[in-house]
């Protein structure tokens, strides 16, 4: 791994027209057939877009999800959605559940086939899988660069579900876990080895951080990758749905069995590194250092002394760097030029830091004699 690797938090932008065609499937005027050959092309211009930028560590660009709930949703069965037709595909579901989720009696298969995907409405004909391995070894075949694939945390996810099954409001989110936790051993077996969960509705509940970090250790349960947690302030509409620090977070997130803890700085300023120190968190950070609800390209200076100031905080073998969150909402060319930035900005500390390491004078070697 390189010395302040890059990479992206998830999504990448969303052209235009693959939102007009997205609209055109949940009206039920394409196919599901056709639908999943453009997202095959877009997923394929999206890596491309993000090795030309020179990112170390590429995603998806979760470009086959509308939103960051619904493609989930609409796939773990038990919950029930009345209306799947959009008039738009930014509009989220009324999702419900009326009785508690089925339990998997086994832990999800390793390396099984892939689930048959229905006709109507493309989501997985199975109890036992969402398709996310499936989704992930089409990336994977697509570049040689390491591919993190992330996807939302349970917490986040009952935020959007009508929980009239359970007497305890956390028993949803504990059963959506498991759920989270079967689909993560399928990514492990596909060869998946970095994973992502992403949890953008936490900072709106901070009171419940302890239920959220009990529910991330229930996905993380038994899957040996590199587990990072996502934890922004939202990125609807590249607008942010809360405001606050990041002190919430803190102690509680140090229980978490994860590897990394990615946030938003570029944004929200950098004094939450404070916290970094206070803490004494002692794993990977991934930091923001690209304001993703901004169209203002920021020079690669700025992005550099975004690093510099975190290495104050973080030694440089335990920094990654990455946008605030997902680039969904930011223009193709916008998002390109962001990414270039953040790679060039990383490359001059990196520089900084390898020029700092002054090379080590050898001892003479002893030749019988005094050599003072």
């Amino acid at each position: 791994m390189v010395l302040l690797p890059t990479t992206v938090v998830g999504s990448y932008s969303v052209p235009e027209w693959l939102e007009r065609l997205k609209t055109e499937y949940y009206q039920r005027r394409i196919s599901a057939q056709h639908l999943a050959e453009i997202h095959e092309v877009a997923i394929k211009a999206a890596v491309k877009d993000q090795e030309l930028a020179g990112i170390d560590i590429v995603s998806d660009g979760e470009l086959r999800r509308d939103n960051d709930v619904d493609y989930f949703l609409a796939r773990i069965p038990g919950v029930h959605i009345p209306q799947r037709a959009k008039t738009d595909y930014f509009d989220y579901y009324e999702a419900e559940v009326t009785r508690p989720l089925p339990e998997l009696p086994v832990p999800a298969s390793r390396g099984g086939p892939e689930p048959a995907v229905s006709a109507s409405m493309g989501g997985p004909d199975t109890s036992t899988s969402l398709g996310l391995a499936a989704d992930f070894r089409f990336t994977r075949q697509l570049t040689a660069k390491p591919v993190k694939f992330s996807f939302t945390g349970p917490f986040s996810l009952s935020r959007r579900i009508r929980d009239e099954a359970y007497e305890e409001p956390g028993d949803l989110v504990r059963a959506l876990a498991r759920r989270l936790n079967a689909e993560a051993r399928e990514l492990a077996a596909a060869g998946a080895d970095l994973l992502q969960i992403d949890e953008p509705f936490l900072a709106g509940y901070p009171e419940q951080v302890d239920l959220a970090v009990e529910a991330v250790n229930l996905v993380t349960e038994d899957v040996p990758v590199t587990w990072a947690l996502h934890v922004c302030y939202g990125n609807r509409y590249a607008r942010p749905s809360w405001e606050g620090h990041y002190d919430f977070l803190f102690p509680a997130v140090k229980a978490a069995r994860v590897d990394q803890i990615v946030l938003e700085f570029a944004r929200k300023g950098l004094d939450d590194l404070r916290l970094i120190r206070q803490h004494g968190w002692d794993k990977w950070l991934g930091l923001g250092v690209i304001d993703v609800k901004s169209s203002e390209v920021e020079p690669a200076e700025l992005v550099a002394s975004r690093i510099r100031r975190a290495l104050e905080y973080v030694p440089p073998g335990r920094l990654m760097i990455n946008p605030d969150c997902g680039l969904r909402h930011l223009a193709p060319e916008v998002a390109r030029q962001k990414l270039r930035a953040m790679v060039a900005g990383a490359a001059l500390v990196r520089a900084e830091l390898a020029g700092s390491e002054s090379p080590r004078t050898p001892r003479p070697e002893s030749q019988g004699g005094d050599t003072t």
